[in-house]
């Protein structure tokens, strides 16, 4: 197979769970912001919003209150998390980016997708590690939830559609191998 540095870029990218402490450095999460805002958008109506948080307290207020609408919820398993004292949903990462839009077009949370692949692929080429984080998406209309983000820059009028964690991937914990499952590839 044919290949260069995107392709290798790709291949290489793995969700990363365990973060060193080292902030992410201004320089380095702008370009990873801006890599977010060159990806597609559905008539290029580009509704999206990046906020991003590097403040630990801001980070651990919002993680205790998406628990505290995880511990409202139906789901068992959501409640399970939302009492556990040591679930951290964000995985302690230095920065959180939060994605968002207005969720008046059916595509805005693809366009979000695409925003957050970039921000991936873009921190890759960077030597930082990420991973998606989807619980904001399900709370962020509770309340205290809502208040939260919206003070944090997070426009009113949006939706969360997902979170990018960024750092500096934890050197003790091994990358996992990327297996690709035989038969997601159709030619006509």
């Amino acid at each position: 197979m044919k290949t260069n540095e995107v392709l290798e870029n790709i291949k290489a990218r793995r969700s990363v769970r365990a973060y060193t402490t080292q902030q992410v450095a201004e320089e380095d999460l702008l370009t990873i912001l801006e890599a977010g805002t060159y990806a597609p958008s559905g008539m290029h109506l580009e509704t999206w919003h990046f906020t991003a948080i590097q403040n630990t307290e801001k980070l651990e207020e919002l993680n205790a209150r998406i628990k505290g609408a995880f511990t409202k919820s139906e789901d068992k398993h959501l409640q399970e998390r939302g009492c556990n004292q040591t679930y951290c949903c964000y995985y302690h990462a230095p920065t959180l980016v939060i994605v968002s839009n207005e969720p008046t077009q059916w595509w805005a949370g693809m366009d979000c997708a695409c925003a957050i692949e970039n921000m991936f692929l873009a921190a890759r080429s960077l030597g930082i590690g990420s991973c998606w984080i989807n619980q904001l998406g399900t709370t962020c209309d509770a309340p205290e939830v809502r208040e939260f983000i919206t003070s944090l820059g997070v426009p009113e009028n949006h939706k969360v559609y997902g979170c990018v964690a960024l750092g500096y991937p934890d050197p003790s914990i091994p990358m996992k191998e990327k297996r690709v499952k035989v038969g997601t590839i159709t030619v006509v």
